[in-house]
């Protein structure tokens, strides 16, 4: 028998440690992969092409950032992924086909998939023009403040009119399958002589100027814009003279139930990764990036 009081005794002990966190790798790996498939579409689409289209269409292309480069530049790198694990989930052909054409100087606002894109889209183009901009699922809501369009008190254009009517145009002209509301508001002490049948009178002839600027820029049948409603209001301000609106356009825009191939909508979601917040604080905060940064728009 051997003698066991001289052998070694070995213990081994395994310690089992909980996997934690893989902190954001995923993301520059995941972003890898879809510009290798971007490039790959790339290829393939010149291959199928004619050369005079081609030629015309690479054209296009460099001259214009592409979806993901304009995404990237102007939502930023977390918001951008999030958008893009939402679309190749709800349509992953017609993203792959996106990659490698231009973005589109007019997107549809009601087809972006989340709430924090339609508005980091609206702060770039509204910029603080815009207040109280509310996105549901099936709408979106802002207001712009007359001063920014009309003399207080008047229908008269504003100096400002052009350019801020050219960003609201902006937002509507890519709509589709919705309808589009406008109320013209106006302060009752905003007018000459505090008259209440004068303040009906002038928020319809706003309502009159904008709505035909609007149905003029139109690009989609399937967008159609309501009835007006028009309201004459008493400011509720003790010093109304200290401030320099005497009311507001607001405009609604509502996805309707059927889209015109007969499908239904996909609904504006919260933030694909973690906890949504779509208050118009959050659009606040997008007006302010601005300020840091020129983000690059297409050409038209």
């Amino acid at each position: 028998m051997a003698d066991k009081k001289g052998a070694t005794i070995v213990i081994k002990k395994i310690t089992i440690v909980a996997g934690g966190g893989h902190g954001g790798a995923w993301k520059v790996a995941f972003a890898d992969f879809m510009t290798a498939m971007m490039c790959f579409f790339l290829v393939m689409w010149l291959l199928s092409t004619s050369s005079e289209q081609s030629k015309k269409q690479v054209s296009d292309y460099f001259s214009t950032p592409s979806v993901i480069e304009y995404e990237f530049s102007n939502y930023g790198v977390e918001l951008t992924l999030e958008k893009l694990f939402l679309d190749i989930t709800n349509d992953p052909l017609k993203t792959l086909q996106d990659f490698i054409k231009p973005v589109d100087p007019h997107p549809n606002i009601m087809a972006m998939g989340m709430k924090k894109v339609v508005m980091a889209y609206m702060a770039e183009e509204l910029g603080d023009v815009a207040q109280n901009v509310q996105v549901s699922p099936d709408s979106v809501q802002f207001e712009i403040k007359d001063n920014f369009l009309f003399e207080r008190g008047t229908a008269r254009i504003a100096p400002t009119f052009a350019n801020n009517m050219e960003k609201i145009k902006t937002i509507v002209i890519g709509i589709e399958d919705a309808n589009l509301s406008i109320v013209s508001q106006i302060y009752v002490e905003s007018v000459e002589g505090q008259n209440v049948s004068l303040a009906k009178s002038v928020a319809t002839e706003r309502y009159d100027i904008i709505s035909k600027k609007i149905k003029a820029t139109i690009s989609h049948d399937s967008l159609d814009v309501l009835p007006g409603r028009i309201r004459a209001e008493h400011d509720s301000r003790k010093s109304y003279e200290s401030h320099e609106n005497g009311g507001s356009i607001k405009f609604e825009v509502k996805q309707k139930t059927v889209l015109s191939d007969g499908k239904k909508p996909k609904p504006l979601v919260d933030d694909v990764f973690g906890k949504g917040q779509s208050d118009d604080s959050v659009y606040d905060n997008f007006v302010k990036q601005l300020v840091d940064r020129k983000p690059r728009k297409p050409k038209k």
